[in-house]
């Protein structure tokens, strides 16, 4: 299992883009860009809700706070 790398502000900003590529999807696309925007938004949400990232974790970078 892979640690979290997502902070809290790249867990929002992940949800809202996931959220806006659906609004967009649903007013009306072509059918091939919908469904990459639908793809998208499942990545982007399902890396928000993990708080995981596995770009994040090639490249070793993390959002996430460092605890003192």
């Amino acid at each position: 299992m892979m640690k979290k790398n997502v902070g809290k502000t790249d867990m929002i900003v992940r949800l809202v883009m996931a959220a806006l590529l659906v609004i967009v999807y649903f007013i009306g696309v072509s059918k091939i860009l919908g469904l990459i925007f639908i793809i998208l938004a499942i990545i982007l949400a399902v890396t928000a809700l993990t708080q995981t990232c596995p770009l994040y974790y090639i490249f070793r970078i993390s959002t996430l706070k460092k605890k003192e």
